[in-house]
């Protein structure tokens, strides 16, 4: 990684191990007399050595979409460059799901389909794919998904798709096409569009993020809530609509 100063298999980490595994890339650079080149690696790929404070985190959002422009602009532009990740781009912006947790699942629908076995994975009554029933796929020690409400007709084009890989995504959109990534931001911009319809502790539980408080951890049950998932295809109906806009 620090000679070929590709670090694009550094995303496929969990955001601990990733410091943990840049503390040591960086300390070998040093050893190594290449530690201009590795900082150099750094800026490129825009990795990060902490979280930051709250109030940080949200004026470099601003910026970021004050210099970036719409996440979406990004998502047309992508789907025109790279035509083979449209379907799984709409997976994501519909899903909100993290870049690795889509890719396992896009894998896993495909996968299961051609084995006639999909009714393992998505409820077709509920329109949801549920993750939890794949624990060593889905259910990370960091990062968490549960379940995902996701129209059955993109799971139908799931389905006729060929597989993906992480390394093969990230290559796509940065080496083939030199554009920046920003699959974070689709999640982002997905919880943030997501608050007309869904409370705070809904989006929590539908992005994995279970433990944060004492409410979520003891009282929060989904199961309660007959209609949530009308109100995430209201969501997801107007983020289509939003996305077709040029």
């Amino acid at each position: 990684m620090l000679f070929s100063g590709n670090a694009s298999e550094l995303f496929s980490l969990s955001e601990s191990v990733r410091k943990v595994v840049m503390a040591s890339l960086s300390n070998l650079s040093k050893w190594l007399g290449v530690y201009e080149e590795w900082k150099g690696v750094v800026k490129r790929y825009g990795l990060k050595w902490s979280s930051g404070r709250t109030e940080e985190l949200i004026i470099e959002r601003m910026a970021n979409v004050q210099s970036g422009g719409d996440v979406l602009d990004w998502v047309r532009l992508v789907k025109r460059r790279v035509p083979k990740l449209t379907v799984f781009l709409d997976f994501m912006v519909y899903s909100g799901l993290r870049l690795r947790e889509a890719v396992n699942s896009w894998n896993l629908i495909i996968q299961l389909s051609r084995e006639y076995r999909l009714g393992e994975y998505y409820n077709d009554k509920s329109e949801a794919l549920e993750h939890y029933r794949f624990k060593g796929l889905f259910i990370r020690r960091s990062k968490k998904v549960f379940v995902s409400f996701v129209p059955e007709w993109l799971i139908r084009k799931i389905s006729e798709q060929q597989p993906l890989t992480l390394y093969q995504v990230n290559n796509f959109v940065r080496r083939d096409n030199r554009l920046k990534a920003r699959f974070c931001d689709i999640r982002e911009h997905w919880a943030t569009f997501m608050t007309r319809w869904l409370s705070p502790a809904e989006i929590d539980f539908l992005q994995g993020r279970v433990g944060a408080s004492v409410f979520m951890r003891n009282y929060f049950n989904p199961a309660l809530l007959g209609d949530l998932k009308a109100r995430v295809f209201m969501g997801i109906e107007a983020i289509s609509e939003q996305l077709e806009k040029e």
